[in-house]
Protein backbone atom coordinates (compact mmCIF):
# COMPACT_ATOMS: atom_id res chain seq x y z
CA UNK A 1 0.00 0.00 0.00
CA UNK A 2 1.10 3.46 -1.31
CA UNK A 3 1.66 6.39 1.45
CA UNK A 4 -0.68 7.84 -0.07
CA UNK A 5 -3.43 5.31 0.18
CA UNK A 6 -2.53 4.49 3.91
CA UNK A 7 -5.37 5.12 6.61
CA UNK A 8 -5.76 8.48 7.10
CA UNK A 9 -3.90 9.89 3.85
CA UNK A 10 -5.81 12.34 1.57
CA UNK A 11 -6.02 9.90 -1.13
CA UNK A 12 -7.16 7.37 1.05
CA UNK A 13 -9.81 9.68 2.73
CA UNK A 14 -10.99 10.58 -0.81
CA UNK A 15 -11.70 6.96 -1.87
CA UNK A 16 -13.66 6.27 0.97
CA UNK A 17 -16.01 8.89 0.04
CA UNK A 18 -16.18 7.80 -3.44
CA UNK A 19 -17.26 4.51 -1.73
CA UNK A 20 -19.81 6.10 0.43
CA UNK A 21 -21.30 7.44 -2.96
CA UNK A 22 -21.55 4.31 -4.53
CA UNK A 23 -22.67 2.40 -1.56
CA UNK A 24 -25.66 5.32 -1.67
CA UNK A 25 -26.76 4.37 -5.39
CA UNK A 26 -25.94 1.05 -5.13
CA UNK A 27 -26.71 -0.51 -1.38
CA UNK A 28 -25.86 -4.16 -2.00
CA UNK A 29 -22.70 -3.00 -1.96
CA UNK A 30 -23.22 -2.47 1.85
CA UNK A 31 -24.58 -5.41 2.37
CA UNK A 32 -21.52 -7.14 0.54
CA UNK A 33 -18.97 -5.18 2.05
CA UNK A 34 -15.85 -7.27 3.32
CA UNK A 35 -15.27 -6.91 6.96
CA UNK A 36 -12.07 -3.83 6.89
CA UNK A 37 -15.39 -1.96 4.77
CA UNK A 38 -18.31 -2.96 6.69
CA UNK A 39 -16.68 -1.45 10.35
CA UNK A 40 -16.43 1.98 8.71
CA UNK A 41 -19.89 1.85 6.91
CA UNK A 42 -21.53 0.37 9.82
CA UNK A 43 -20.25 3.39 11.70
CA UNK A 44 -21.50 6.18 8.97
CA UNK A 45 -24.70 4.64 8.72
CA UNK A 46 -25.33 4.73 12.63
CA UNK A 47 -24.55 8.37 11.89
CA UNK A 48 -26.80 8.52 9.55
CA UNK A 49 -30.16 7.13 11.51
CA UNK A 50 -29.31 9.44 14.05
CA UNK A 51 -29.14 12.44 11.88
CA UNK A 52 -32.55 10.80 10.29
CA UNK A 53 -34.58 9.93 13.54
CA UNK A 54 -33.81 13.55 15.33
CA UNK A 55 -35.55 14.88 12.60
CA UNK A 56 -38.28 13.05 11.33
CA UNK A 57 -40.29 10.05 12.85
CA UNK A 58 -38.51 6.83 11.76
CA UNK A 59 -37.89 3.55 12.97
CA UNK A 60 -34.87 2.41 11.63
CA UNK A 61 -33.59 -1.11 12.36
CA UNK A 62 -29.83 -0.94 13.46
CA UNK A 63 -29.35 -3.57 10.40
CA UNK A 64 -31.16 -1.51 7.52
CA UNK A 65 -29.78 1.28 5.02
CA UNK A 66 -30.16 4.59 4.27
CA UNK A 67 -28.13 6.33 2.01
CA UNK A 68 -27.29 10.29 2.78
CA UNK A 69 -28.76 11.77 -0.37
CA UNK A 70 -32.48 9.93 -0.37
CA UNK A 71 -34.97 12.38 1.09
CA UNK A 72 -37.17 10.49 3.67
CA UNK A 73 -39.83 12.55 5.08
CA UNK A 74 -41.91 11.89 8.53
CA UNK A 75 -44.12 13.58 10.48
CA UNK A 76 -46.50 12.44 13.40
CA UNK A 77 -49.27 9.54 12.25
CA UNK A 78 -46.63 9.36 9.01
CA UNK A 79 -43.86 7.04 10.34
CA UNK A 80 -41.55 5.58 8.04
CA UNK A 81 -40.45 2.20 9.39
CA UNK A 82 -37.47 0.11 7.35
CA UNK A 83 -36.15 -3.43 8.45
CA UNK A 84 -33.10 -5.26 8.57
CA UNK A 85 -31.89 -5.69 5.64
CA UNK A 86 -33.68 -3.25 3.83
CA UNK A 87 -32.50 -0.19 1.89
CA UNK A 88 -33.12 3.24 0.28
CA UNK A 89 -30.73 4.65 -2.02
CA UNK A 90 -29.34 7.75 -3.06
CA UNK A 91 -31.87 10.57 -4.59
CA UNK A 92 -35.43 7.89 -3.42
CA UNK A 93 -38.44 10.12 -2.36
CA UNK A 94 -40.12 8.40 0.60
CA UNK A 95 -42.96 10.41 2.61
CA UNK A 96 -44.77 8.14 5.10
CA UNK A 97 -46.35 6.21 5.94
CA UNK A 98 -44.56 4.03 4.95
CA UNK A 99 -43.12 0.38 5.66
CA UNK A 100 -40.83 -1.31 4.26
CA UNK A 101 -40.21 -5.05 5.09
CA UNK A 102 -36.48 -7.42 5.66
CA UNK A 103 -34.72 -6.99 2.62
CA UNK A 104 -36.71 -5.05 0.50
CA UNK A 105 -34.86 -2.37 -1.58
CA UNK A 106 -36.06 1.23 -2.87
CA UNK A 107 -33.21 1.82 -5.75
CA UNK A 108 -32.42 5.53 -6.80
CA UNK A 109 -35.00 8.36 -7.65
CA UNK A 110 -37.78 5.80 -6.88
CA UNK A 111 -41.19 7.77 -5.12
CA UNK A 112 -43.25 6.30 -2.46
CA UNK A 113 -45.89 8.52 -1.09
CA UNK A 114 -47.69 7.18 1.67
CA UNK A 115 -51.08 9.57 1.64
CA UNK A 116 -52.62 9.00 4.68
CA UNK A 117 -53.55 4.96 4.36
CA UNK A 118 -49.77 4.20 3.91
CA UNK A 119 -47.56 2.12 1.56
CA UNK A 120 -46.22 -1.41 2.91
CA UNK A 121 -43.86 -3.38 0.95
CA UNK A 122 -42.84 -6.97 1.41
CA UNK A 123 -40.04 -8.97 2.36
CA UNK A 124 -37.87 -8.84 -0.51
CA UNK A 125 -39.79 -6.89 -2.86
CA UNK A 126 -37.54 -4.82 -5.54
CA UNK A 127 -38.33 -1.24 -6.56
CA UNK A 128 -36.63 -0.24 -9.38
CA UNK A 129 -35.10 3.00 -10.18
CA UNK A 130 -37.82 6.33 -11.20
CA UNK A 131 -40.78 3.85 -10.26
CA UNK A 132 -43.67 5.44 -8.60
CA UNK A 133 -45.73 4.74 -5.88
CA UNK A 134 -48.61 7.04 -4.65
CA UNK A 135 -50.86 6.17 -1.94
CA UNK A 136 -53.77 8.95 -2.32
CA UNK A 137 -55.36 10.64 -5.26
CA UNK A 138 -57.47 13.33 -5.32
CA UNK A 139 -61.05 14.45 -7.31
CA UNK A 140 -61.32 15.29 -11.15
CA UNK A 141 -64.85 17.53 -10.59
CA UNK A 142 -64.68 20.39 -13.28
CA UNK A 143 -66.87 22.35 -10.85
CA UNK A 144 -63.62 22.97 -8.48
CA UNK A 145 -60.17 23.59 -9.96
CA UNK A 146 -57.99 20.80 -9.54
CA UNK A 147 -55.95 22.75 -6.20
CA UNK A 148 -59.50 22.20 -4.51
CA UNK A 149 -60.25 18.83 -5.42
CA UNK A 150 -60.74 16.52 -2.06
CA UNK A 151 -57.91 13.72 -1.57
CA UNK A 152 -58.46 10.21 -0.62
CA UNK A 153 -55.99 7.21 0.33
CA UNK A 154 -56.69 4.03 0.08
CA UNK A 155 -53.36 2.77 0.74
CA UNK A 156 -50.74 0.55 -1.44
CA UNK A 157 -49.85 -3.13 -0.19
CA UNK A 158 -47.20 -4.96 -2.19
CA UNK A 159 -46.57 -8.51 -1.03
CA UNK A 160 -43.12 -10.16 -0.39
CA UNK A 161 -40.37 -11.41 -3.49
CA UNK A 162 -42.41 -8.19 -6.07
CA UNK A 163 -40.04 -6.82 -8.66
CA UNK A 164 -41.40 -3.44 -9.66
CA UNK A 165 -39.76 -2.14 -12.94
CA UNK A 166 -37.99 0.97 -13.48
CA UNK A 167 -40.32 3.94 -14.38
CA UNK A 168 -43.63 1.95 -13.34
CA UNK A 169 -46.56 3.11 -11.32
CA UNK A 170 -48.50 2.12 -8.70
CA UNK A 171 -51.70 3.91 -8.09
CA UNK A 172 -53.74 4.41 -4.66
CA UNK A 173 -56.02 1.82 -3.28
CA UNK A 174 -53.70 -1.28 -5.77
CA UNK A 175 -53.06 -4.73 -4.11
CA UNK A 176 -49.85 -6.56 -5.36
CA UNK A 177 -49.93 -10.34 -4.47
CA UNK A 178 -46.87 -11.85 -3.61
CA UNK A 179 -43.84 -12.71 -6.19
CA UNK A 180 -45.66 -10.83 -8.56
CA UNK A 181 -43.32 -8.57 -11.25
CA UNK A 182 -44.60 -5.29 -12.91
CA UNK A 183 -43.16 -4.52 -15.95
CA UNK A 184 -40.88 -1.10 -16.81
CA UNK A 185 -43.12 1.59 -17.60
CA UNK A 186 -46.22 0.08 -16.61
CA UNK A 187 -48.96 1.63 -14.58
CA UNK A 188 -50.74 -0.29 -12.56
CA UNK A 189 -54.34 0.83 -11.12
CA UNK A 190 -56.53 -2.84 -10.21
CA UNK A 191 -55.13 -5.28 -7.58
CA UNK A 192 -52.69 -7.64 -9.59
CA UNK A 193 -52.35 -11.73 -8.34
CA UNK A 194 -49.88 -13.35 -6.97
CA UNK A 195 -47.18 -14.85 -9.19
CA UNK A 196 -48.47 -12.66 -11.98
CA UNK A 197 -46.47 -10.74 -14.73
CA UNK A 198 -47.90 -7.48 -15.52
CA UNK A 199 -47.33 -4.37 -18.30
CA UNK A 200 -48.58 -1.43 -20.31
CA UNK A 201 -50.45 1.34 -19.88
CA UNK A 202 -53.24 0.46 -18.10
CA UNK A 203 -50.87 -2.67 -16.83
CA UNK A 204 -52.60 -5.96 -17.95
CA UNK A 205 -51.26 -9.66 -17.39
CA UNK A 206 -48.98 -10.84 -20.19
CA UNK A 207 -48.08 -13.75 -17.81
CA UNK A 208 -46.81 -15.71 -14.98
CA UNK A 209 -43.65 -16.46 -12.72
Amino acid sequence: MSERERPGSERAEALRRQHIRRMSHMPWLYFAARPHVRAWAEAWQREVHARLAALEVVELDPGCFVAEEANVFAEPHRAVRVAAGASIAAHAFVHGPVTLAAHASVNPYATLDGGRAGITIGEGTRIATRASLFAFDHGVDPALPIRAQPVRSHGIEVGRDVWIGANATITDGVRIGDQAVVGAGAVVTRDVPPRAIVGGVPARVIGQR
